[in-house]
């Protein structure tokens, strides 16, 4: 598990500053690598500060790597594929002084392991997080912690307003086909209910829903090189395969931060994301955009789309 602190294993850092990983372990004479090639940084990709690397076979890297500009996206589909994203909704009470302005964490139990302590420090949906009545949106990314049993959800008790209402938690884990659901409607407030900051919280069975799981895809998506290719639009895809099947319509970007950095002329861009299966082959792909953004115009060139096979290739 690879931490950006040297303090104790399950914290994580108050204040990181924004950087760019890529490590490499020598031990026992033997030579282990560790692909990440995403930030570590509230404000970029899905906004985590910590991630669990899982090893790559250093002839897999050695042999991507004899193919310049193909090494980085081999390996972090190949990443993608030995982890799980969560989304992690959270719902604030609506009750009288329900919000807090505390440090929120999360740890994620399954049947082989546990997320450690994970801080939702960047909501997906609302500026300010965990304010009464809101639902507000995170993603965990971990390494296979088996099929998922409870959570314990808690706060540091400090700010300015600490007590919180918690209605409930929500976790869909797409690549395991299951959606579940987390009801607690209680407080984490030293002067209420118990004084507990800190609540273990099982699945309400009856509210779980199945579905397929999802696999990961590389996408690889180049920008023109001429005058006013480039553009801020919300940029989406649709993959078809055989008999009909196609996957929901994802945007590309995380959020318009992203839309503002991306998709520029003469631009790579490249994308792991989890949609549903559309199986071996790919018989069409439907990509446009909103038409939002001050330049919203965009010169496509090409776009590349790999995936892994149950065989690992």
């Amino acid at each position: 598990r690879l931490l950006t602190s040297k303090r104790a294993p399950r914290e994580e850092p108050v204040a990181p500053f924004p950087f760019l990983c890529r490590c490499q372990v020598l031990l026992s004479f033997c030579r282990y690598y560790f692909p990440c090639q995403r930030w570590l940084a509230v404000e970029e990709d899905d906004g985590q500060i910590v991630r669990e690397l899982v090893p790559v076979d250093e002839a897999f890297v050695k042999k991507d790597s004899e193919n310049e500009g193909q090494s980085p996206a081999t390996l972090g589909l190949e990443q993608k594929a030995k982890s799980t994203t969560y989304t992690v909704k959270v719902k604030t009470g609506d009750k009288k002084n329900a919000g807090t302005d505390a440090n929120v964490f999360i740890t994620l139990y399954g049947s082989k392991d546990d997320t450690g302590i994970v801080s939702l420090k960047a909501s997906k949906i609302n500026k300010n997080k965990f304010e009464r009545g809101k639902v507000d949106e995170f993603t965990v990314e971990s390494v296979d912690i088996g099929d998922l049993k409870k959570i314990k959800i808690g706060h540091d008790n400090k700010g300015n307003s600490t007590g919180w209402f918690l209605e409930w938690v929500e976790i869909d884990a797409p690549s395991l086909g299951q959606c579940l659901k987390f009801p607690c409607g209680r407080w984490l407030d030293k002067s209420e209910d118990d004084g507990a900051i800190e609540r273990i919280i099982f699945p309400a069975e009856l509210q779980t829903e199945e579905y397929i799981p999802f696999v990961p895809y590389e996408i690889m998506v180049y920008t023109s090189d001429i005058f006013g290719a480039g553009t801020d639009a919300d940029v989406f895809i649709v993959l078809y395969g055989n008999d009909g099947i196609c996957t929901r319509q994802k945007s590309l970007c995380l959020n318009k931060r992203e839309q503002r950095m991306y998709f520029e002329r003469n631009s790579v861009n490249q994308f792991i994301v989890e949609l549903e299966d559309v199986g071996d082959m790919i018989e069409k792909i439907r990509i446009g955009h909103n038409g939002g953004g001050l330049n919203s115009g965009w010169h496509l060139d090409r776009v590349t789309i790999r995936r892994l096979l149950p065989n690992g290739k």
